[in-house]
């Protein structure tokens, strides 16, 4: 970055970059005795006597929690909790702009698991879901779970399920377009991390079996003795050992590893129109251009928005959340990520509407090679993925509410959007 641009990105900071946002009128001594004292007494007593109505008189149903520690952040790594509030902030700026969610960003100078599971469980009823976020792997894998089964409000790792659900859409649409079955597709994971982990359950859940994992310390076989739980799930037996083994005859690399990881002979050894996602950020694994020169007909996507097929967790992790508190979830199911997921590829196969094919830059958008995921400005997401979310928390029993207006719901949702 340019000391231009590193000047002009602390300009942006200061001050925050959330506050306040009042709903109601404060203009007269009337509006204070409703606001606070003697009219809050109401809400509070018909809450004491039926919790669920914290939906109905609070901010319960719209307000996330952005939790962190700080101790996996971007690339930036362990910075600690307080290092951490610029990008805890970001999060809570995208909940609004995408999904009219207010968010609230708390970080907490702990990294005992327990304890902050025991600390999110104690504000959790000022909520309606928790975003966890950047939390270093594997106590990422204990508070997450733990913690969900504490609460009754959906909680999320958006490091691990954001980037599953959104190349798990890649996967179903790359592997149409080039005539692949997902089950017998060879699927290689460079990062055993949260993230890694996470998208090779999910693989498996959309029918992937055959899929090898490559930490730092090369192939995750049953041969070797220092791996952790998370990682034996996905130890097999192969005399494979390295990066450049396991890509031999793979159908798609899934990088969430280091730059440069990758070379061209490594493409080349793979099987025709591979599927590449190198997502290390901001330099991948491998470059686009690099990928094409020797399988022209790969389909390639990266974390970056210079390139087609960008990965960005904002068109998911919105939605999921604004489907969720809309019918008052307790939890996040596996079923409500995969119908993101699906809903996504379902959605990357529709005609491109004008307004963005020109945030984009480009005057075309055609569902194909280079285009299998939807663009994050694309504000049909905001009604296709909410709406998938929501009925799948309706069907799973998870839901609140008591009725459930498909029609109704989604047409709330386009008026939103603008559509």
């Amino acid at each position: 970055m340019s000391k231009e641009l590193q000047q002009e990105a602390l300009k942006y900071h200061e001050g925050g970059k959330i506050g306040t946002h009042i709903k109601v009128p404060v203009a007269s001594s009337k509006d204070l005795s409703l606001a606070y004292s003697p009219g809050v007494a109401e809400p509070c007593k018909v809450i004491a006597e039926d919790a669920g109505l914290a939906y109905k008189y609070t901010n319960k149903s719209n307000l996330v929690a952005v939790i962190s520690n700080g101790t996996a952040v971007l690339g930036l790594g362990n910075i600690g909790a307080l290092a951490s509030k610029p990008v805890m902030e970001g999060k809570a700026v995208l909940f609004k702009k995408f999904a009219g969610v207010d968010a609230v960003d708390i970080e907490i100078d702990e990294t005992d698991p327990a304890k902050i599971v025991e600390i999110c469980r104690a504000i959790a009823p000022s909520f309606g879901g928790i975003n966890l976020e950047d939390i270093k792997a594997p106590e990422c894998f204990e508070i997450e779970p733990a913690l969900q089964e504490a609460v009754d409000i959906p909680v999320m790792h958006d490091d691990q399920h954001g980037t599953a659900i959104i190349t798990t859409a890649g996967l179903l649409n790359a592997a149409q377009i080039a005539g692949k079955n997902i089950p017998d597709m060879k699927i290689v994971v460079s990062g055993a991390g949260a993230a890694g982990i996470a998208c090779a359950k999910m693989y498996k859940s959309v029918g992937a079996k055959n899929i090898i994992m490559v930490d730092s310390r090369g192939v995750v076989h049953s041969g070797r003795d220092d791996l952790n739980e998370q990682k034996r799930e996905f130890a097999i037996t192969t005399n494979e050992r390295t990066l450049a083994d396991a890509l031999k005859d793979a159908d798609m690399f899934l990088g969430l590893s280091r730059p440069g990881l990758v070379t061209k002979e490594m493409i080349a050894s793979m099987k025709p129109y591979p599927i590449v996602f190198a997502l290390a950020n901001p330099v991948p694994e491998i470059y686009p251009d690099e990928v094409l020169s020797v399988r022209p007909h790969a389909m390639v996507g990266t974390g970056r928005s210079d390139f087609n097929n960008q990965v960005n967790n904002v068109l998911c992790f919105p939605f999921i959340f604004r489907g969720a508190l809309d019918v008052r979830a307790k939890k996040i199911t596996e079923n409500m990520k995969k119908a993101a997921a699906e809903a996504l590829a379902a959605l990357a196969k529709e005609p491109v509407p004008d307004d963005v094919l020109l945030a984009s830059g480009v005057s075309e958008l055609k569902f194909g090679q280079h285009y299998i995921i939807p663009k994050p400005f694309d504000r049909r997401a905001f009604v296709w993925v909410s709406l998938a979310v929501a009925k799948a928390a309706v069907k799973d029993g998870v839901a609140r509410v008591s009725e459930f207006d498909e029609q109704a719901y989604k047409s709330k949702l386009e008026k939103e959007a603008n559509l």
